[in-house]
C-alpha cells in the first residue's frame, strides 16, 4: 500500500484531485492524520501528499509485516508496525517520536482501525484513540487534518467485494479526493487534543466529500 509502484499506479484506480489548506512550507516535520475507511485509502492519501513533495513515515498493522517480502519493503522504507492490542504497542509510538527528531514526517490513522461497515457510504471518522495527542505533546510537532472521500468506492465491505472492486475499479474510475486541513496545534491535555484532532479531521473529511459529490451519513459514531 505504501510502495512507490503502487502510489504511482493509484491514479489508475479512480480519478483522483487534492485541495489544501496549508499556506506555507512546514516548519519542521508534522503529523499528518487521516481519517481511515478502506484498504485503499493509504495508497490514495500517499499519492496526496505525494504531489506536494511528502513522503511521510507511515504507522501501520504489524499484519502487514507478516507478508512475505513486503514486510523487508516497509522497513527498508522506514515505516512502522503498529501491534494493536499488545504490550509491544507503545513502541509505536516510540518509533515514530524518533522519525520525527530524525527529520521524518509522520502518517497515522487516529481511529486506529478500520470501521466494520459494509456499505460503500462515507460516514464520518470514529472516535479517535489517545496516541496521536500523545505524541504531538511528546514531539511538539504540529498536527495536519487529513480527510479524504472515494476510497471505499475502491475497495470495501468482503474480502471478495474488496478485491472485485480493486479489479473493476480502472474501469469505473471512481472520483477520489483528499483534502488537506490547516496545521495546528493540539492543545496540551490528551482527551482534549484527541477531541480536537477528530474534529479537524472530520471538517477535512467534511470537504472531501463535498468535493466527490456523495451524500456524507452525517450521525457522528459515539
Amino acid at each position: 500500500m505504501f510502495s512507490r509502484t503502487v502510489i504511482a499506479l493509484t491514479p489508475f484506480f479512480g480519478r483522483l484531485t487534492v485541495t489544501s489548506e496549508i499556506r506555507m512550507r512546514l516548519p519542521a516535520p508534522s503529523i499528518f492524520v487521516a481519517n481511515h475507511d478502506s484498504v485503499a485509502d493509504p495508497a490514495v492519501v500517499m499519492a496526496a501528499l505525494r504531489r506536494f513533495d511528502l513522503q511521510p513515515v507511515v504507522l501501520a498493522t504489524a499484519g502487514l509485516w507478516r507478508i512475505p517480502g513486503l514486510g523487508r519493503a516497509l522497513t527498508r522504507d522506514g515505516h512502522i508496525p503498529v501491534h494493536r492490542g499488545t504490550a509491544h504497542a507503545a513502541l509505536a509510538l516510540d518509533a515514530a517520536a524518533e522519525a520525527l527528531a530524525g527529520g521524518r514526517h509522520v502518517l497515522l490513522y487516529g481511529e486506529g482501525g478500520l470501521p466494520r461497515r459494509r456499505d460503500a457510504a462515507p460516514t464520518p471518522p470514529e472516535p479517535f484513540r489517545t496516541g496521536l495527542a500523545r505524541l504531538a505533546q511528546r514531539s511538539g510537532a504540529l498536527v495536519v487534518p487529513v480527510g479524504h472521500a472515494g476510497a471505499r468506492r475502491i475497495a470495501s465491505g468482503s474480502a471478495t467485494k474488496q478485491l472485485a472492486g480493486t479489479l473493476t475499479a480502472p474501469v469505473r474510475r471512481p472520483r477520489c479526493h483528499v483534502h488537506l486541513g490547516a496545521p495546528m496545534r493540539l492543545p496540551a491535555e490528551t482527551d482534549h487534543g484527541t477531541t480536537a484532532a477528530r474534529l479537524a479531521v472530520t471538517a477535512a473529511w467534511r470537504t472531501a466529500v463535498r468535493a466527490v459529490g456523495e451524500r456524507p451519513l452525517e450521525q457522528l459514531a459515539k
